[in-house]
């Protein structure tokens, strides 16, 4: 039997659709992602914790659910909106349907929608809170809404990092030349995977790490992971930031290049309805190239406030805001967009490998 639900934005608008997966009722921030595949990694990606997700990709769940694809050790996402569920998946991997996927990670999801159109409204007026509910009216549903806080108030930061420190070794044994610390803000398993195949033993530590218990490790190298949220009020992470700078090559993506960024006294902005997708086109300065890349974040660095020995490397020719950072002087890159892919093309694992140099000349 279908169950009726709602999409309730905070504009007062609303959709009539479907519920599939979790029961409960779902509040976040509504964002889209114009990627054709990969929902199960978008689902497992720590940089939509607090947001519910939208892909803009009419068929969602035609080759199931897997074991291979996960990013994370859950569903990251507060819900989930789709043109259309596959109730019949078709692939060799696939061990059950999104449905029962979402179902079983308590993650509630709404189809039957127009998704276009959402798209095009969130394009043209920004994005907003909204509320899956197929418990409420819809205006009992905008009722609770206001009575939420925002999306850029909360530190979901601390939400989706570790707890713990711990060694990465869910993947065969490799001989190790590089000790490599990762500052979990929201770290995907594809980013511990290439730097493993890379020779590096890769120690994750919690986002509430000081400076001092990761220099202890005398790491090789130091990875500033990507995550969620408003870099502006991790201001913790900053400070943990600055006390890493110049002592040690420092890789920093999505959340790390803002971080970064902040840590110089940099500036970031809210963008209008973010990057979330794999077909964003990226200039490098120093070759003029143009890549292709995935991406994932909702807020950018500020070029005009960048000092202090930063510059920009990378600009999205989309939009021209800022997609990369160096420093003059010290071994300090840094990227916005995701070079670990995961989903997305591949075309930008270079950077693991400049990062792997960067160590070895330091």
């Amino acid at each position: 039997m279908k169950k009726q639900a709602y999409l309730v934005l905070a504009d007062g608008s609303f959709y009539e659709g479907f519920s599939f997966g979790g029961a409960a009722d779902a509040f976040g921030e509504v964002v889209f992602n114009t990627s054709m595949m990969g929902y199960q990694e978008m689902l497992t990606d720590p940089s939509y914790a607090g947001q519910i997700l939208m892909p803009t990709y009419p068929l969602i769940g035609n080759y199931g659910v897997n074991g291979q694809d996960d990013e994370t050790d859950r569903i990251q996402v507060r819900g989930f909106i789709v043109r259309e569920e596959c109730m019949e998946p078709s692939h060799y991997l696939n061990q059950k349907t999104i449905h029962q996927y979402l179902a079983d990670g308590g993650i509630s999801g709404i189809y039957g929608l127009d998704t276009r159109a959402i798209t095009r409204k969130l394009r043209s007026v920004g994005v907003m809170m909204g509320m899956i509910t197929s418990h409420l009216t819809p205006d009992e549903a905008l009722a609770e809404l206001k009575r939420k806080p925002d999306y850029g108030n909360a530190d979901y930061v601390k939400e989706v990092s570790t707890k713990k420190p711990y060694v990465w070794e869910n993947d065969k044994p490799v001989e190790y030349k590089y000790n490599v610390v990762a500052y979990d803000c929201g770290l995907k398993y594809n980013i511990l995977r290439l730097l493993k195949a890379r020779g590096c033993k890769v120690t994750v530590m919690p986002c509430t790490s000081k400076a001092e218990e990761i220099l202890k490790l005398n790491p090789d190298g130091i990875l500033l992971s990507p995550g969620p949220g408003d870099p502006e009020i991790l201001d913790y992470a900053v400070k943990t930031v600055q006390g890493l700078v110049g002592k040690k090559p420092i890789m920093g993506i999505c959340l790390g290049n803002q971080l970064l960024g902040r840590a110089f006294g940099a500036k970031t902005f809210k963008l209008k309805f973010g990057h979330r997708g794999g077909n964003h086109p990226v200039k490098e300065f120093a070759t003029g190239r143009v890549h292709i890349t995935a991406q994932n974040h909702g807020y950018a660095l500020d070029p005009d406030t960048m000092k202090n020995g930063l510059e920009v490397t990378h600009i999205n020719l989309n939009d021209g805001t800022v997609e990369g950072l160096r420093h003059k002087e010290l071994p300090i890159f840094a990227i916005q967009y995701h070079s670990e892919d995961s989903p997305g093309p591949m075309d930008n694992r270079y950077l693991f490998d400049r990062f792997i140099k960067m160590m070895e000349k330091k």
